[in-house]
């Protein structure tokens, strides 16, 4: 009896600031390339949720009861868009304990998505160099930062119409200062990521730019 062959998986690893566009395209990535996507920054956003929800305490043990339990389609929780959420998101996701935690999470769907899917694609903050750094391909995308504040006013302001531009580029400042300074992790790019900036891309002309790319090494 032959031996099945077992098929080399796609693995694409993003790393990216707060709404620069990589879950968008990452997304665009995965359902091409027929890849399992996981959105690593919306485990941090459950995480920081459960401080919220008030069924049970906001402490490690539930923390870790929680992500046992936790499925990628938990993910798509409306509740995990908002900015108090997100705030408290990068105060939790700076835990030495917390990000191992997540760490075996994301590893685990990196290197063994469900069957169906010929690889992984993961964007968050360190995917490139922390989770798979064997990765495929790599890519750092970024933009300019009113840009990104924009594009997330746009986002939120369907959810709460007395949020401010000025509100969400503040947010988004921060951010950025807790995710490249933070101790455990720190948002950086490597040497061997890819940069795609999106100040002056489309989400279509960002897709096809990476595409090519993955194009040529998969020789399709």
């Amino acid at each position: 009896m032959k031996k099945k062959i077992k098929k080399k998986l796609i693995k694409v690893a993003i790393d990216s600031p707060a709404a620069a566009g990589a879950g968008t395209v990452a997304k665009l990535i995965s359902k091409e390339y027929k890849l399992f996507y996981l959105d690593t920054g919306k485990i941090y956003r459950f995480i920081a949720n459960l401080k919220f929800s008030k069924q049970e305490k906001y402490n490690f043990q539930n923390i870790k009861k929680n992500i046992k339990k936790l499925r990628p389609k938990d993910l798509n929780d409306k509740r995990l868009l908002s900015e108090k959420v997100a705030s408290e998101a990068a105060i939790v996701s700076k835990k030495k304990s917390v990000r191992n935690l997540v760490h075996k999470f994301q590893i685990n769907y990196a290197y063994n998505p469900p069957k169906r899917f010929r690889g992984s694609c993961l964007d968050g903050r360190d995917i490139t160099y922390k989770i798979i750094p064997d990765a495929d391909f790599k890519f750092f995308i970024t933009a300019n930062i009113k840009i990104r504040a924009l594009r997330r006013f746009k986002e939120l302001k369907p959810q709460n119409k007395k949020i401010t531009f000025n509100e969400v580029l503040k947010n988004i400042k921060k951010r950025d200062k807790s995710d490249y300074k933070r101790k455990i992790s720190p948002l950086k790019k490597t040497k061997d990521s890819i940069l795609i900036n999106t100040t002056n891309l489309s989400r279509r002309a960002c897709f096809l730019k990476i595409k090519k790319i993955m194009d040529k090494k998969l020789n399709y």
